[in-house]
């Protein structure tokens, strides 16, 4: 009977076991993972929510600003004058108002045209001092006498007028009248070159003036 039994070494003994452990495991694996597609599923929880009113914050009262200290001026009141209106009794039934205008004085008419520009009167000047002739050149007042004239023993007469300048000097001569030229030319040479006069004076300032000169050429003066 003991002829039967094989003899087994103990290596082979722990791999057999290890091999059952190991098919073991895999079966209880699978039953793990499979589990969930077995059991039925839980069904899932929904919340469900709903709206609560809130109440609204009621407003603050405004509170009241402090007082300031009252910087107005106190005017004293304007003095009223009394009703002009004085009532009288009139049998008048003509109605009028109570509201009086002020009274204006009539006022010019506008100009229609060009405005009138009134003339500005001249300030009036000192008056003018005539020119005279200086004492101390009164010896060459009389011309020569022209040599032409003189050979046809004529007399003459020669009316000038003179410009004066402020020097005395004569600075024009104009010919108003003369006997001939001759007597006129020599009337100008001398009244250019040798006649000296007080200029015109206007408030004590010297002045240009004209004046007019006579000049006689007589025969028995002839020099």
């Amino acid at each position: 009977m003991y002829a039967n039994q094989r003899y087994q070494p103990p290596h082979s003994r722990g791999f057999s076991f290890g091999a059952a452990l190991a098919i073991n495991g895999a079966i209880i694996a699978g039953l793990i993972f499979s589990a969930p597609n077995i059991l039925p599923k839980p069904k899932p929880n929904v919340l469900e929510g709903t709206n609560i009113e809130i109440e609204k914050p009621k407003p603050e009262p405004l509170k009241p600003l402090p007082k300031t200290a009252d910087t107005r001026v106190a005017h004293t009141p304007l003095p009223t004058a009394p009703d002009p209106i004085v009532p009288t009794k009139s049998e008048n039934t003509t109605e009028t108002t109570e509201i009086i205008y002020p009274t204006f004085p009539p006022q010019p008419p506008a100009p229609t045209g060009d405005p009138i520009v009134k003339p500005v009167e001249p300030v009036a000047l000192p008056p003018l001092i005539g020119a005279e002739q200086d004492p101390r050149y009164l010896r060459d007042f009389q011309p020569d006498y022209p040599s032409s004239e003189l050979r046809a023993q004529r007399d003459g007469q020669v009316r000038i007028r003179i410009l004066i300048g402020t020097d005395g000097r004569v600075r024009e001569v104009q010919q108003l009248n003369a006997t001939s030229t001759a007597f006129f030319e020599v009337t100008k040479r001398q009244a250019l070159g040798k006649w000296r006069f007080k200029p015109a004076t206007r408030g004590g300032v010297p002045q240009e003036s004209w004046k007019v000169m006579n000049v006689r050429f007589e025969l028995e003066n002839a020099r």
